[in-house]
């Protein structure tokens, strides 16, 4: 089906930043799109192919979601949210790991999931998926190893000036040719399935819909759709340069549509509630064309 055209430029430019969008309504099969087969780094909205597999393997009896793994304080990601910041160890299960690792993105939740499952077994069900221009270069420990690798080895992150443009341009992790990659189509393709039952089982495709729905962050994607009988659930991802939610747009009236937004800003702030902003916007300017 042809991608329909619809200026979404303007709010990118707003911003400052460059803006990578696909629409699909899940109904027709209808299209939007802005840059939409062009490679972008994923950051945190990797997880979302993480928790299927999550998911997937348990409904096959290869993981027991329920019985409580340990989370030591040893090797721990870093993270603003979350067991990243807790300062002792604890007790909690699988099912209830991925709820921290999509509800308030938590890196160190993620690399205890990403353990569990492995990480070519993701990549093998996106490639089974048909997600071809997806990959996965490892958990969230995997991309802070080359951030500190780029860094000059053995530094704290805390420590480092992340919002200095010579340095950030030194990181791996904010090249989409160099770090976890996919494409805005891509991403919109795995939430189809997901939401119509075709990533695998009925069973599994509700889990994963259900945790999707129960994140907390309502400054990217849901801004764009206050009105109450409006349902958004979706996965955010943030690196410096980056800023991206992909999610679902559910209707009372029936209609469903996945969104996957992508931003690269010239600015290397930590705080840029411009970009921000337009991800909400061009998505609701794109839901809003393919209603029309």
């Amino acid at each position: 089906m042809p991608i329909a055209d619809v200026d979404l430029e303007p709010v990118f430019a707003a911003a400052d930043v460059t803006g990578f969008l696909h629409a699909v309504d899940l109904e027709t099969g209808r299209e939007i799109g802005r840059r939409h087969d062009e490679p972008v780094v994923m950051a945190s909205v990797f997880k979302v192919a993480v928790l299927l597999e999550l998911f997937r393997q348990g409904e096959q009896g290869r993981l027991d979601l329920t019985e409580p793994v340990l989370v030591p304080v040893e090797g721990r990601s870093a993270g603003p949210f979350g067991i990243s910041v807790m300062r002792d160890p604890l007790l909690m299960s699988l099912r209830d790991l991925a709820w921290l690792m999509m509800g308030i993105s938590d890196n160190a939740a993620t690399d205890v999931i990403c353990d569990a499952v492995g990480i070519d077994a993701v990549n093998e069900t996106l490639t089974r998926l048909g997600c071809k221009e997806t990959v996965l270069i490892g958990a969230c420990r995997d991309i802070f190893a080359t951030m500190y690798e780029d860094l000059g080895g053995d530094v704290d992150l805390d420590a480092v000036d992340l919002t200095d443009p010579a340095t950030v341009d030194k990181l791996r992790a904010i090249d989409p040719l160099q770090t976890s990659r996919s494409t805005p189509r891509d991403i919109t393709a795995l939430l189809a399935k997901i939401w119509t039952d075709q990533a695998d089982t009925p069973t599994v495709c509700e889990a994963v819909r259900r945790i999707l729905g129960l994140q907390v962050w309502p400054h990217r994607l849901a801004a764009g759709f206050p009105a109450d009988d409006v349902r958004t659930s979706g996965k955010t991802g943030t690196l410096p340069r980056w800023r991206n939610e992909a999610g679902v747009v559910e209707y009372a009236d029936g209609g469903r549509y996945a969104v996957a937004v992508f931003t690269r800003s010239e600015s290397t702030s930590a705080k840029n509630p411009a970009a921000d902003a337009a991800i909400g916007s061009a998505a609701r300017l794109a839901v809003e064309a393919l209603r029309g």
